[in-house]
């Protein structure tokens, strides 16, 4: 006789009904056709649940690691599904153009485009740089198409030709830009609007053309780093989180996975960039109105309502703080006051090189000049590098104890739940010499520092020569790293006011082995909006939806209410099994008795 298992049910209560009996109850037929609608119900949600379930978000960030893998792969080009963009970089000294791609978005509004950089087949990747900067045309604008013709020829024959009116140009200048007039600057960008559109037919519009401030630049450098570490997904378990208070009203504060605070220091120029979470105060109006400046907020979301990717980010750049000016203006500042003394009291220090000026910012024996107009320093390493550090701490310019320009509004960091990243001498004062780039660790630091500036300088370049340091070293670096790691620990430690055992900066050159521009943080601003395009589509395709696409699968009181029919059912069935035994159980005793009496009747 065939029956119905119903499996679903705990072991204690595991039954099994013939199909026949089902034709001869109505009312049980009834109840056990709801139990069995409703058991497939239950088992259909659960299905579901451990599909969006936790597992699925570990699932989610495993895939976004073979992302990062699948980045580093030819880019197929043959795939019609994918999306293309373009970012031109106008930089003062050349420009540089490089190429996006992304898949569909995955229709979830609060996850970001999978924007990846380009590659060929030769798997390098999608960029091209012209010389000079596009602000040397700033006496012929009408040559600003024709500059960067060979930069949009250069992308146009890497995204397929059927994608380009669908794929968006972005050209961004930066600093060369910034210097010119504001009528130069104008005519050169008008140029470009009119005419690349004339032989190019990217998604290109005259908001697509612009001259960046420094603010914009930093805050994409910041986005294109979170991006890539993956700090804009969602937290799991094991991730750092922090309580995010956004500027919306009657908003509640949020919980979301801890961004990273970038810090770059070159050779002119020092940068620094961070999210502060919490919401700002300030002190006075005069602070209230400098912040507005270093401060900038925005939403990198699809849509504007949600707030679960708005960010506020205090970003900010140092002229003159980069290793190389900073130099520069310490040799400025040795010869000018050398010289005022010599004068005051009529010696002759640093004039010749029987007595040269000891500078405790040189490797121990080291002879060097310093020229400025007509006067010539002789200067002698000292190797000191705890004089080093006092003798630096004067040029950071502190106002109020803090570093931020003008003394006027630094915006606070919360030591005990950040992270940053130090790049470029940052990386390169720890790694080219001292051959300890990663994680910082102040002391181990200041010991390897201390040991290098006291080295004879004849033993550094037998070192040198030995190969025992990064291929990246050279005479200069040798000649300013006692400075320049002078120089980089009190801006961070003097001037921004980081702990000595602060735990979390890392210093690094590259980020999973790829060299990350701001111009991926550009484009994925740029782009944020593009979702609701592919949302919009979805939720067409949605208009009909098949049975399996019920909106009981996300419906959590009508899921809770399956589950108390379930139990109502299983009760009612377990009720009536029992009033049949009953009633079997009272025929039997009857039929005995019965059998009885005739028993008794049949005895002579």
């Amino acid at each position: 006789m065939a029956r119905i298992s119903l499996s679903c049910l705990p072991a204690s209560w595991y039954c099994s009904v013939s199909l026949l009996s089902l034709g001869c109850a109505p009312r049980q037929r009834l109840l056990l056709l709801l139990l069995l609608t409703c058991s497939s119900l239950l088992l259909l949600g659960i299905y579901q649940n451990h599909l969006w379930g936790p597992q699925h978000r570990s699932g989610a960030r495993v895939n976004k690691y073979l992302s990062i893998a699948e980045s580093m792969e030819a880019t197929d080009v043959l795939n019609p599904s994918l999306n293309y963009g373009i970012v031109v970089d106008c930089g003062s000294s050349g420009s540089r153009v490089f190429v996006y791609y992304w898949p569909p978005h995955n229709g979830n509004p609060h996850t970001l485009l999978d924007i990846r950089q380009m590659r060929d087949r030769d798997h390098k990747p999608v960029v091209k740089k012209i010389k000079p900067g596009i602000s040397t045309l700033a006496q012929t604008p009408a040559r600003a198409s024709d500059y960067l013709q060979p930069l949009l020829s250069f992308a146009a024959a890497h995204v397929p030709r059927a994608k380009h009116k669908e794929t968006p140009l972005y050209i961004l200048c930066t600093a060369g830009m910034r210097l010119l007039p504001d009528s130069q600057q104008a005519a050169i960008l008008e140029d470009l609007v009119t005419d690349v559109p004339l032989e190019f037919d990217f998604l290109f519009s005259r908001s697509h053309a612009e001259v960046i401030s420094g603010k914009q630049e930093g805050v994409y450098a910041w986005i294109g780093i979170n991006f890539v570490l993956g700090r804009f997904d969602h937290a799991d378990e094991e991730d750092a989180t922090v309580e995010v208070t956004t500027g919306s009203q009657n908003q509640q504060p949020i919980s979301r996975r801890r961004t990273v605070g970038i810090m770059d220091m070159g050779g002119a120029s020092l940068q620094i960039a961070y999210e502060v979470p919490s919401a700002v105060t300030f002190s006075s109006p005069q602070e209230e109105e400098a912040a507005k400046s270093l401060l900038a907020e925005f939403n990198l979301g699809c849509d504007v309502e949600h707030t679960q990717h708005v960010y506020r980010v205090y970003v900010t750049t140092f002229l003159g703080f980069g290793g190389n000016m900073a130099r520069q203006r310490y040799e400025d500042q040795l010869v000018n006051s050398t010289l005022a003394k010599n004068r005051l009291l009529s010696a002759q220090t640093g004039l010749s090189e029987d007595k040269p000026y000891l500078d405790p910012c040189l490797p121990v024996g080291l002879s060097d000049t310093v020229v400025r107009d007509d006067h010539m320093l002789y200067l002698r390493g000292q190797g000191d590098w705890a004089r080093c550090q006092e003798a630096v701490r004067p040029f950071l310019g502190l106002h109020n104890g803090t570093m931020s320009p003008r003394g006027v509004y630094q915006a606070p960091i919360d030591f005990s739940n950040s992270e940053f990243y130090g790049f470029s001498e940052f990386y390169y004062c720890m790694e080219d010499v001292l051959r300890m780039g990663g994680q910082y660790d102040s002391e181990k630091y200041s010991r390897a520092a201390t040991d290098y500036c006291t080295t004879k300088w004849s033993t550094l370049k037998q070192r040198l020569d030995s190969k025992l340091f990064s291929t990246q070293a050279d005479l200069s670096r040798l000649k300013y790293q006692c400075f320049k790691s002078a120089w980089m620990y009190e801006v961070l430690h003097s001037g921004f006011r980081f702990p000595t055992d602060y735990p979390s900066l890392k210093t690094a050159q590259l980020v999973y082995d790829k060299e990350v521009q701001w111009t991926l943080g550009a484009i994925l601003f740029k782009t944020r909006f593009l979702p609701l395009r592919d949302l919009q589509q979805e939720a067409f395709r949605q208009s009909h939806p098949s049975w399996l696409r019920s909106s009981f699968v996300y419906n959590h009181h009508l899921f809770s209410l399956c589950i108390l029919v379930v139990l109502l059912a299983i009760l009612l069935y377990i009720l009536r099994l029992r009033r049949i035994h009953q009633r079997e159980q009272r025929q039997a005793e009857a039929l005995d008795l019965l059998w009885a009496e005739e028993g008794e009747a049949l005895i002579p």
